[in-house]
């Protein structure tokens, strides 16, 4: 059986996983713990790794079954077929993972021009061009309601639609 990697809604990788786990799926969502601010107090929670992506053990002829389970939006694709990852890479996710305790990927991929969606906060959901990257922040052109926003968001709260055309 192979692993692939599915995209899933955005925020909807446990709820996936849960979905996968009742219909039998051996699936692995890594999550690492972050200590996130409320009005009130400091909470740890348990957030994925991967945002939006959760990978999936199944057979080759049962793969596409999956694409029927709500949340799951599709496969990741490499060369235009479903991406297989490794054992081993799912392996050394793991070690890493049970080694290190404060773990952070960083989305390089978000450049100039780029068309993002705001995945969390006021602008959860709204899409918008990028129109300059600094360190670990974009600044976005919301254009909504026949106004235009300009506002700062760390990368890690944008997720890329469309790449801007070289």
């Amino acid at each position: 059986m192979n692993w692939y990697v599915v995209y899933t809604l955005p925020r909807w990788e446990k709820k996936v996983s849960k979905r996968l786990d009742d219909k039998g799926y051996s699936y692995y969502c890594p999550l690492v713990k972050q200590q996130r601010k409320w009005s009130d107090r400091m909470k740890v929670v348990e957030e994925p790794l991967f945002k939006g992506y959760v990978f999936v053990q199944v057979e080759e002829e049962k793969k596409w079954a999956l694409r029927e389970i709500n949340g799951i939006i599709n496969f990741v694709h490499w060369l235009g077929k479903p991406a297989i990852v490794k054992q081993e890479e799912i392996n050394t996710i793991r070690k890493f993972l049970q080694e290190f305790d404060e773990v952070i990927v960083n989305d390089s991929s978000i450049q100039h021009n780029d068309t993002v969606i705001v995945k969390q906060g006021v602008f959860m959901d709204f899409s918008g061009l990028v129109i300059e990257v600094v360190g670990s922040k974009a600044k976005v052109l919301i254009q909504s309601l026949g106004i235009q926003l300009e506002a700062s968001f760390k990368k890690e709260n944008l997720h890329l639609l469309q790449k801007a055309n070289p």
